[in-house]
């Protein structure tokens, strides 16, 4: 067995704000667990890595000449990871007392299960629902015709993002959000790597169903709590990150749903991605007018 404990891997883009909250909470929060911290920069063009310098030794850093998106900076870190366990943890989060050994403990007693997902909260104590149902046609068709939003809590129209959870116990689930992701290693060198086709989005989606195909289960975990600023880094891109969720969203289609008569459906639901991704760029951009700028606009058109 491996001397440590757990291998911490964060993946850092322009996360001056946050960095080093992240890092000092595991540190302060660890206790006895033989942990190692693995900060993959990808080409941050902030003080983030002015930040991470001084903890020397406590970390080992990866720095990266350009930004290779998420997938593959954590597949750097993934590769030289020595614990028996890998936490995936975003930059804007926060770990809350002993949730690192809660998450080991509950890992210990539960053989079978492959991941887990920490309960998220806001910094202003708020649970944020942080697991979703493997996407698919249907509830990609419940998206786009906005039933999945006038019905958030149906188990019907809001399954894809659990709108009939609360989030407030612990239960089997299958995809928690890689914002916190906690790994059995074995189950890593058991499936594999993180697909990076998936720069940005998507890669924990295809990373949990892949545990899944493996017959191993997945946890949400309510004891573990994690604070998690959400969109700290995708943030700063707003229109890319549109994007970029759309395309990891139609990748995953087309990875798992693209062959024989499903592979028809792929054009029209590609479109209604495209669409999608479309308006919401519009909206965002019109977010920056007022009502009056807005009629104006609309009466040029």
């Amino acid at each position: 067995m491996s001397q440590t404990d757990i291998s911490i891997i964060i993946v850092t883009w322009n996360s001056e704000k946050w960095i080093k909250r992240c890092l000092d909470s595991i540190l302060a929060t660890s206790g006895d667990l033989k942990i190692e911290i693995i900060a993959v920069d990808n080409f941050s063009k902030d003080r983030t890595l002015e930040i991470l310098k001084p903890y020397g030794l406590q970390i080992k850093l990866i720095q990266n000449s350009s930004n290779l998106g998420y997938a593959k900076g954590c597949n750097q870190g993934l590769k030289i990871a020595r614990g028996n366990y890998v936490l995936l943890l975003n930059p804007d989060t926060e770990i809350k007392e002993n949730s690192l050994q809660k998450m080991l403990d509950f890992m210990e007693k539960t053989p079978d299960v492959g991941a887990l997902g920490p309960q998220l909260v806001d910094f202003e104590g708020q649970i944020q629902p942080s697991c979703r149902r493997f996407p698919n046609y249907k509830l990609l068709l419940w998206e786009l015709l906005g039933l999945s939003r006038l019905f958030p809590k149906s188990k019907i129209f809001g399954a894809w993002k659990m709108g009939d959870f609360d989030f407030k116990s612990t239960r089997e689930v299958e995809q928690p959000m890689g914002s916190a992701l906690f790994l059995r290693k074995k189950v890593i060198d058991q499936i594999g790597l993180m697909d990076e086709r998936f720069f940005l989005f998507y890669n924990d989606v295809d990373f949990c169903y892949r545990i899944k195909q493996a017959s191993w289960k997945i946890y949400f975990y309510a004891e573990a709590k994690i604070f998690h600023f959400r969109g700290a880094s995708t943030g700063q891109v707003k229109v890319k990150k549109i994007i970029l969720s759309h395309w990891g969203h139609f990748l995953y289609l087309k990875k798992y749903h693209g062959s024989g008569l499903k592979a028809i459906l792929l054009l029209p639901f590609g479109l209604g991605l495209f669409f999608s991704s479309l308006l919401r760029i519009v909206s965002n951009f019109l977010k920056k007018f007022s009502p009056t700028k807005k009629l104006i606009l609309l009466n040029l058109l």
